[in-house]
């Protein structure tokens, strides 16, 4: 493997990736080259990077092609491109999917994480110059979410990656660049719970327990777990879930039996399953009022949500979330900070850890609805 002769000039280098070649067939191990950064952007030794959902979705339904997947990933800066002042070689990070220019419109106002410059990137390559850092005997593979870590190295714009102490474990703060920081500013910045109020979630993957977690911490009296798999319930119990609701089991729309249970409708209700259908149970799952659905789940099809006006018109709001409200750069390490004060629980999340070769059987587990988070170790 070719390594930098020099942070100022650093050269290709050549090291393993899981390769998408095709929608929905197993990735493939293949000897990549990696790119140089160019102005703004680092070059990143991944350490550790976990499954999320989302990288299902988009392996399963979408058309760019050859892609390196992974998104929620820790690493170590290998090198840093022209006009980089905020990281250097051998800084501890996390990659994000979203980032922070800290100069555009949103990034200056407090109402907004969506970053103009750096938000969601949905191309398959880099923000900067549109391009790709990844090749295969030089054709062009895609990045996913401008991250691409089911690689041995990646290219990040320094906006999406998140300083962060050397002291916290890279093989668990990597949950905290996606899902479980997102349930938790999903329950803390978005709905802003309140003491006492009552909860219910759709859905019962890492997302949703992370939102329990945030409404258990924030002092909610009841919180309404809902999934279709029972094998969830003693997990979700330990982050706070107070009651479980099989959809199967029940002769009546789900929503009645939440309606009665809560006396009448929830404070507060999560949908974290990515089906548009479910919003609508969400919704009318919630009270009067004051009720509030907020939409966390990213849907596979039917992105179209229908309602009935007269949800509104009761005073009943619908709220969407990215990445749980937190603007990255200023916000994420401060959760590092609550894990490694131990305020909040992140390792419980991990039902699985895999080497790199065996990240096809992470896809399996995720598919198959029996883990939470498979962290996937890179080789030393």
């Amino acid at each position: 493997m070719s390594s930098s002769s020099s942070i100022d000039q650093p050269n290709v280098i050549t090291c393993k990736a899981m390769v998408a070649w095709e929608a929905g067939k197993d990735l493939v191990m293949e000897e990549v080259e990696v790119s140089p950064p160019q102005p703004l952007e680092i070059r990143v030794k991944v350490i550790c990077t976990s499954l999320c959902r989302t990288d299902i979705t988009a392996w399963e339904s979408q058309a760019i092609f050859p892609r390196i997947f992974g998104h929620e990933a820790s690493g170590i800066v290998e090198s840093v491109g022209e006009g980089v002042t905020e990281f250097v070689k051998g800084d501890h990070v996390l990659t994000v999917f979203t980032g922070e220019c800290k100069t555009c419109k949103h990034c200056e106002s407090k109402k907004s994480n969506m970053c103009q410059v750096l938000g969601l990137e949905r191309r398959g390559v880099m923000h900067s110059d549109q391009g790709t850092r990844f090749s295969v005997k030089g054709k062009p593979v895609y990045h996913y979410c401008a991250v691409s870590s089911f690689s041995e190295y990646t290219v990040v714009h320094s906006g999406c990656a998140v300083k962060v102490s050397p002291q916290a474990p890279l093989e668990k703060i990597c949950l905290l660049s996606c899902g479980v920081a997102a349930g938790l500013g999903a329950a803390w910045n978005v709905a802003d719970i309140s003491k006492g109020s009552i909860v219910v979630i759709f859905g019962l993957g890492t997302v949703g327990l992370a939102v329990a977690q945030g409404a258990k911490l924030r002092g909610a009296s009841q919180i309404i777990g809902v999934d279709i798999n029972p094998e969830k319930y003693e997990k979700a119990k330990c982050f706070g879930v107070t009651d479980f609701l099989n959809p199967n089991e029940y002769n009546e729309p789900i929503q009645q039996v939440i309606k009665r249970i809560s006396g009448g409708g929830t404070d507060y209700s999560f949908e974290c399953i990515g089906n548009t259908g479910m919003v609508t149970t969400a919704l009318q799952s919630c009270c009067d009022g004051w009720g509030l659905t907020v939409m966390l789940g990213v849907p596979k099809t039917n992105p179209e949500i229908a309602s009935h006006y007269s949800a509104f018109l009761s005073g009943k709001t619908l709220k969407g979330s990215l990445f749980g409200g937190w603007k990255p750069k200023s916000d994420l390490p401060s959760l590092v900070n609550k894990y490694m004060n131990r305020e909040i629980q992140v390792d419980e999340f991990i039902t699985h850890n895999l080497p790199f070769e065996d990240i096809n059987k992470a896809f399996t587990l995720m598919r198959e609805g029996k883990c939470l988070r498979c962290v996937i170790h890179m080789p030393n």
